[in-house]
């Protein structure tokens, strides 16, 4: 985990979400907790137990984003889920639990990709090794004493040439044939989820241990062979167990689970049919949040030190309306403001990957510059702001309609342009969005 400030952290996060200050203090003040529980001795570590975050406000103001990018930040094992799916009906196979199994997963992406850069050195020289082997293969046996064919002194002689080749590149289109093993796949069986993760057992690895392994040889450049061996040998050179470990340990230590549409299994007035199940899964996600011990196919994962970021919107129905035991659970609660126009200027403007930049770069691929004026981008938010108040408010992710709508036609066209620029000002949006934007039916459809 980087030692990053709670400073450094919310720096980090204006560059690319605009606003939200109160949210984005909350969650550095989260991340930075982390660091400094890493810090204490066992004793007292097991007992610092994350302060889960609650963050109430409407969709499209950044609530999402702003995990997302945490969890890429401090390197840690991030998923999303959305809370109101384990609420559907004929929803079999996969239960709450599957969320720790994800983010296990995920842990195991992360460590991996660590296990590969410390091996690639070695899994390199390995291939080199091997494709000089088929590219010269030893004979069978060597004549001592004699400068033939089948002499040691030769046969090096013939390698080291054959290595400088390879090794500048000459050798690539040469083809050579190679082994490829391929592991025995498990069946979908009614009640066996993705990975088999829903039973005790781990039904694909152990296939894989009684089955046995499937060998075809196939011929190919040396360009591709490199890539085939160079995938066999991290295997080689990477231990399964000790990758397993270290992501449970990661999964559980600094493991950051997003819970979206919390405000969904809210049970309102009656409490029948759908508003059961809702308060079903409040009790199902009860325990993963206090902290129990989740059974994966990779071993036992505690939840007790994952932090768990809950967001909704809270339209229909408060966090008061939640469990006790469950709003216990989420001490910090934070609340996201609606957007207004002067956001979705910056917006449009200041993030690293605004929607202007990454239209400009479109363009450019086809050889048009494109240039947003500054007048434009008021004009763009002005459509934005209104939009989002005389219908559904979706928050920034109205821009992506408007933007799509209003450049429409220069992306149709773009590819016969040629080369050119196109310079877009407040005229060249009203004149693409005023007819829509004004019927309030058609607005509601289109934008």
């Amino acid at each position: 985990m980087q030692e990053l400030t709670p400073r450094q952290i919310v720096e980090h996060l204006d560059r690319y979400i605009v606003g939200q200050e109160d949210a984005k203090r909350a969650v550095a003040i989260a991340i930075r907790n982390r660091w400094r529980r890493q810090q204490l001795d066992d004793e007292l570590r097991k007992e610092v137990a994350p302060k889960n975050i609650l963050m109430i406000g409407p969709t499209g103001v950044g609530k999402t984003e702003i995990s997302r990018r945490l969890a890429d930040l401090s390197g840690a094992p991030f998923i999303k889920v959305e809370a109101s799916k384990y609420t559907e009906v004929g929803y079999y196979g996969r239960d709450v639990e599957s969320m720790v199994r994800e983010l296990v997963e995920n842990a195991i992406g992360l460590v991996r990709d660590k296990e590969l850069v410390r091996v690639k050195e070695e899994a390199t020289h390995r291939v080199d090794e091997r494709l000089l082997d088929m590219l010269a293969p030893p004979p069978v046996s060597f004549e001592v004493g004699v400068d033939s064919p089948d002499s040691p002194e030769r046969y090096e002689r013939t390698r080291e040439k054959m290595k400088a080749m390879l090794l500048s590149g000459e050798m690539e289109n040469r083809s050579v044939e190679i082994q490829i093993e391929q592991k025995a796949q498990a069946m979908m069986i009614p009640g066996l989820g993705p990975g088999g993760d829903s039973v005790d057992f781990d039904m694909q690895g152990m296939l894989e241990k009684i089955l046995p392994k499937s060998v075809s040889r196939r011929e190919m450049t040396v360009s591709e062979a490199r890539k085939v061996i160079f995938d066999q040998e991290c295997e080689a050179l990477i231990n399964e167990e000790k990758v397993n470990a270290q992501a449970i340990e990661l999964a559980e230590e600094v493991g950051l689970i997003f819970l979206d549409e919390i405000d969904k299994v809210v049970a309102t007035e009656g409490g029948r049919g759908a508003d059961v199940s809702r308060q079903g899964v409040q009790r199902d996600l009860l325990p993963i949040v206090e902290g129990t011990t989740v059974q994966t196919r990779y071993g036992y994962v505690r939840t007790d030190h994952i932090l768990f970021v809950a967001a909704g919107a809270f339209h229909k129905v408060s966090p008061s309306d939640l469990m006790p035991e469950l709003q216990g659970r989420f001490p910090i609660r934070v609340e996201l403001s609606d957007l207004t126009k002067d956001d979705f200027i910056r917006i449009l403007t200041e993030p690293k990957g605004s929607l202007t930049r990454q239209y400009a770069a479109l363009m450019k691929t086809e050889q048009v510059e494109l240039e947003f004026l500054p007048d434009a981008i008021e004009e763009l938010a002005s459509y934005a702001f209104a939009v989002n108040q005389s219908t559904q408010n979706i928050g920034a992710r109205r821009l992506y309609t408007i933007m799509e709508r209003m450049l429409d036609e220069l992306s149709f066209e773009a590819p016969d342009m040629g080369q050119g620029v196109v310079k877009v000002n407040a005229t060249y949006v009203r004149e693409r969005l005023d007819s829509v934007a004004t019927d309030e039916d058609l607005s509601k459809f289109i934008l």
